[in-house]
């Protein structure tokens, strides 16, 4: 048996005294225990120097420092959370010893950006006359029409057709095709992976028809970027974060089924080892057959549907994201491994989220835990619904202070026969709802616990989509504090309601609650009183609808979110009416899709309002770098735009301030300076995205550098810059580069 590691020290001393120390009742132990925790420190310290050696192992921070001994230019580092250079400082060497080619100015830009990307030298793609002894049958002046493949990548990354020469400048990101340019493609937009979520019903009962989305909306499913093998190869189809397209899945399963009915082992690019989609049927282990699927368009399936095929089992249209089980009998549950686009870590998602639950709790005596799964047996704790679950906490009577439940997969959750309970707090109470597995496989039992949640709980791999109005009430308290909700990587297709009563704290944090589908109503005021008075909401990498939220709460916190409130005309207000105003609230990071109404505005920082935004108190807070409408009434501003751009357009004018300008100036300006959004519809993978056609002041308008809004921490203008640095050093002589976002 060997000596506990805090006993080290006490064990050096002599026999004699931990002898006394004992009839002492260990004084001089605990002395030595505590001196432990500081010798633990310096030698961990220690080990960490050894791993900052080597650019593998140290720490972010040091990556720069190692960086500089190897000449690597001054360069924006995101850390781990957004992009690293870790690669790019660790290949440098070899991308210096093989400057001047393709391959190595793709793999920079993915290096020290963090983007897939794809290089094209646009000098093999000009319409030209060939030479007879150099001929190219795969450069053809007119495009095969016969040829639907390379039709559809007309004028993309994977375009191989010929095109007439171009004089624009392509560093300006406009021309394209002539002798000197080079294209970079690059792809912002993420690939999300749902591992076995449940697919939608079409209709109740079901006839066959699924989507893949469990909001029900048409969706492009996304590929499931597949790595390099080499850093001699240029990026295909297969390798980048790029949405699916219908022909080249249907070719390969049907040289699949050729290649099975000959004997002979199919070729696989989707669907190898990581395929693209995947279909389970009643619950069963084994996927469908790759074989067995078809690749359909599915545009009209409300008129008619593809004939059925001998052995084909589902129908699949990636384009839309639908799907088909021929036979009279369809099966009373369907499963879908899929994978969507999305451009950040925001709102419900299967990305992990174990930063989120360090310190959510403090050390606790008991905590009861639950988890629900659509497998559940309600034995252990472990339940078939949520309905089940909510029920259970709430017959505790308060017998424990904490409790966890945990939705361990990723399906649906409609309660047909009755509405979800009302979750009840009691004072003093704690309750976690998140969708998590527990690492035990099985709920563990009740019993003391530390605050590290991580060592119970994985937060990763899971979306749940709770189709409910979900209603909240905290017990009054006598004497002490209220109860709190925390709630964790939740998709709610519903309204959520906080009910008079007395909560301490409602936490949000990377859940969506899908914004036509109600937001958050806070109830305040009844007949008996006011209620809801100490009640702090705090919203962190969420999407959410509408928050009506009265003055009476305490406070509300909005980080890294979106407030879509554009069905509803306001993102924050006191009621439907919006004709009063909601309580202090500090918001950072955030994009706010329609007013804003609130009684003071403590600290506004790196915020995108799309509507008009008022405070009733203007002498207290501060808003700065961010976009304010013109009509909007708010606090002091620091570097807002467009106020900043009237600034600069008074001064290159001659005169002393901005409300010297005249109105068509001032209109001018205004006109220019305002966010342009790739898309608004929620669903979209480019939903509340910046365009790069929004004006410069606001793509890089941000604290930091970056753009204002919801994604500011992407640090998209750094990465961008990190690449156009680079450039020179890797593109040959009188060669010039221009960057092309794919999405």
């Amino acid at each position: 048996m060997t000596e506990a590691v805090s006993d080290r020290l006490y064990e050096l001393m002599p026999a004699i005294y931990r002898i006394r120390d004992t009839e002492e009742e260990q004084a001089l132990r605990a002395l030595f225990s505590i001196i432990e925790q500081e010798f633990l420190a310096v030698e961990g310290d220690i080990e960490g120097l050894y791993d900052d050696w080597f650019i593998e192992t140290c720490a972010e921070w040091v990556v720069p420092y190692i960086g500089d001994l190897v000449r690597v230019p001054g360069l924006h580092s995101g850390g781990i959370g957004t992009f690293s250079l870790r690669a790019y400082v660790a290949n440098v060497l070899a991308y210096r010893r093989r400057k001047g080619t393709a391959p190595v100015l793709e793999q920079m830009a993915r290096d020290v950006s963090g983007w897939p990307a794809r290089v094209v030298e646009f000098a093999g793609l000009m319409e030209m006359t060939q030479h007879i002894n150099h001929v190219r049958p795969h450069s053809l002046r007119t495009p095969d029409l016969r040829d639907a493949n390379q039709l559809e990548l007309l004028n993309g990354p994977f375009d191989i057709a010929a095109h007439t020469a171009e004089v624009r400048c392509v560093v300006s990101d406009r021309g394209k095709y002539n002798i000197p340019n080079v294209g970079l493609f690059l792809w912002r937009l993420q690939s999300y992976a749902v591992t076995r979520g449940e697919a939608l019903a079409l209709t109740s009962p079901a006839d066959g028809r699924y989507r893949f989305d469990p909001l029900g909306q048409d969706v492009n499913l996304f590929n499931r970027p597949k790595t390099e093998t080499g850093i001699t190869q240029i990026a295909e189809e297969v390798n980048v974060s790029g949405p699916l397209r219908r022909r080249p899945l249907y070719e390969e399963l049907q040289a699949r089924r050729e290649a099975l009915a000959a004997n002979e082992p199919p070729q696989t690019i989707y669907f190898g080892r990581q395929p693209v989609f995947q279909i389970y049927l009643n619950g069963e282990e084994a996927p469908i057959a790759p074989e067995a699927v078809s690749i359909c368009d599915l545009s009209d399936w409300d008129i008619a549907l593809p004939p059925a095929q001998t052995g084909i089992e589902a129908q699949v249209d990636p384009e839309l994201g639908r799907l088909v089980i021929p036979g009279s009998e369809p099966p009373a549950l369907v499963e879908v491994n899929y994978a969507y686009g999305f451009s950040s870590d925001v709102g419900a998602g299967p990305y992990n989220r174990s930063e989120s639950l360090n310190d959510l709790f403090e050390d606790e005596d008991q905590i009861w835990w639950a988890g629900v799964s659509k497998y559940g047996t309600g034995t252990g704790n472990l339940y078939a619904s949520l309905f089940d679950a909510v029920t259970a906490w709430n017959g505790l009577a308060g017998s424990y202070n904490t409790g966890v439940i945990a939705i361990i997969d990723s399906h649906i959750y409609d309660e047909d026969a009755q509405p979800l309970p009302t979750i009840i707090l009691p004072p003093g109470s704690q309750l976690l709802i998140i969708a998590a597995r527990y690492r035990g496989g099985d709920v563990p039992a009740a019993g003391p616990w530390s605050r590290n949640l991580n060592r119970v709980l994985v937060a990763d791999g899971l979306r749940p989509h709770i189709r409910e109005d979900v209603t909240i009430r905290g017990e009054i308290p006598v004497d002490g504090a209220a109860g709190k909700l925390l709630l964790n990587g939740l998709q709610i297709e519903g309204a959520m309601t906080v009910q008079c009563g007395e909560l301490d704290n409602l936490i949000l944090s990377h859940c969506t609650l899908v914004p036509d589908s109600g937001g958050l109503t806070v109830e305040t005021v009844t007949t008996d009183g006011v209620c809801n008075t100490q009640l702090n909401i705090d919203i962190e990498r969420c999407i959410c609808g509408s928050l009506i939220v009265p003055e009476q709460v305490r406070a509300l916190r909005i980080v890294d979110s979106i407030i879509d409130g554009v069905s509803q005309t306001y993102a924050i207000a006191a009621n439907p009416a919006g004709d009063a105003f909601s309580p202090p609230t500090t918001i950072e990071g955030s994009t706010l899709l329609g007013q804003v109404y609130v009684k003071e505005f403590p600290l506004v920082s790196d915020v995108i309002f799309t509507a008009t935004a008022r405070a009733a108190r203007l002498q207290a807070g501060c808003v700065r770098y961010s976009y304010v409408p013109p009509a909007s009434e708010l606090p002091r501003r620091f570097r807002c735009q467009p106020d900043l751009a009237l600034t600069e357009r008074a001064r290159e004018l001659g005169l002393a301030s901005a409300d010297d300008l005249s109105q068509a100036e001032r209109e001018q300006v205004e006109l220019r300076i305002h966010p342009v959004f790739t898309t608004l519809e929620y669903g979209s993978p480019a939903y509340a995205q910046l365009s790069v056609k929004s004006p410069h002041e606001i793509l890089a308008g941000a604290e930091n550098g970056a753009e204002m809004g919801v994604f500011t921490h992407l640090l998209q203008p750094q990465r961008e810059a990190n690449i156009r640095t680079n450039l020179q050093e890797y593109l040959r002589f009188g060669l010039e580069a221009g960057l092309f976002f794919v999405n």
